[in-house]
This record gives C-alpha cells, structure tokens and sequence, in this order.
C-alpha cells in the first residue's frame, strides 16, 4: 500500500484465530451429551456466571460448583477439568503465520482476549503462545471484556504503538469494527488463506506468500 505507514504491531484474538474456542456452546453440549447433563439448565447458569469467571472475578472451581457441581454428580471434578481443557485444539497455519510475520518484520505482537484465567493459561502453555505474543491484554487479566472499548484502549497503551500501525485479527466482526473506530486496521478473520491475502495487502506478506509470487 503505497504511502501507508508500516504495520508494526499486531493485535490477536486467540480463540477462532489462533486456536478453536475454548468454551463456546458447542464445547458446552459436548459436555452436556458426553456426562448427561441437563443442557438447558447447565446453559442457563453458565450464562449467569460466565461473565463474572472471564472478568477473572471467579475461579474454575467456583464457576463449576455454580454451573456443574451445585447437586452431586457420578463424575469428578477433575474428570469434567480435564474435558473442558481438551476442547481447545490449535489452527497449525495461524500459528506459523503469526510466528513467521513476527520474526521477518520485527512485529510486536498483542494478544485481545475474552478469556477465563485457568483456561487462559493452559492454552498459552499448551500451545506455547507465549513464545510468540508480547503481551496477554485477557479479560481475565484487565477486568474488561470485548466490546468494552476501554479494553482496545489499553491494549493500545500497552503496545504504545500509533493505531494506523496496528493490523488486528478478529472473528467477530464487530469487535474488528471498534477496533478501527480507534484508526487500528481490522481484519475480520474467516480462514488462513484470506487473512494471509489480507496481511499481505497491509505489506506482510510470509515467506510462503513470497514463494507463489515468483511462480
């Protein structure tokens, strides 16, 4: 893009992007069929309560005993842990283009996340985030969630880098929509290929992308 300024950062969703969410509702009535649970009443509580355990204001335990574990159960509790942790799966391209993007251009990279705190940090741990993000800007962490604006303004202080120099990878489009509000570049993310066509329109383009251009 001829006259733009140069991405220096990049902004990252973690689930739907870099790897497949970590509780959404179809995790839930897979744990609903898989330990015959009453789906909607266990979808009731969550919705009670999830807000409260992503802005890190409840732990695992007390957001189970709320949700799970308020009658007694012929499963553990660590039973139920370790399928909740199971659900999360890696996008193996996403990964390497984020690690291959940051290490050719020199990238900050940001992690903007809704994320409850024990999952949070298994999935950085699983699947070694931290050995490419800069900094975890999690809900969690912050005590804000997306769509709260006030969390994109954080991360921006946090990357103290000028918002036109930020491209951010999002799955909900209208998280991506605030996020320009702010003059950061969205891009909504589908799939790899699109968001690599994206990245390489904002001049970052992988070693892959640089391959089939020489074709």
């Amino acid at each position: 893009m001829k006259g733009a300024r140069p991405i220096k950062t990049l902004f990252l969703d973690i689930g739907g992007v870099l790897l497949t969410d970590g509780w959404d509702h179809h995790a839930r009535r897979r744990a609903a069929k898989t330990f015959t649970l009453d789906w909607a009443e266990m979808e009731e509580r969550h919705l009670l309560n999830f807000a409260t355990y992503e802005a890190g204001k409840l732990t695992l335990e007390e957001y189970l005993a709320r949700v799970v574990f308020y009658q007694k159960r012929r499963f553990t509790r660590a039973q139920f842990r370790r399928f909740l942790f199971a659900q999360s799966k890696p996008y193996p391209e996403m990964l390497e283009l984020v690690r291959n993007l940051k290490a050719k251009y020199g990238l900050k990279t940001v992690v903007l996340s809704n994320e409850a705190r024990e999952l949070n940090a298994y999935r950085i741990r699983r699947f070694k985030l931290d050995g490419f993000v800069d900094a975890f800007v999690s809900s969690c962490y912050v005590h804000l969630h997306k769509p709260d604006v006030d969390i994109f303004r954080l991360a921006l202080d946090i990357a103290q880098t000028p918002a036109r120099q930020i491209a951010y990878i999002e799955n909900t489009p209208m998280f991506a929509q605030i996020a320009e509000g702010l003059g950061i570049r969205g891009i909504v993310h589908t799939d790899y290929r699109s968001t690599r066509a994206k990245l390489a329109l904002l001049g970052l383009r992988d070693d892959e992308e640089a391959i089939h251009e020489t074709r």
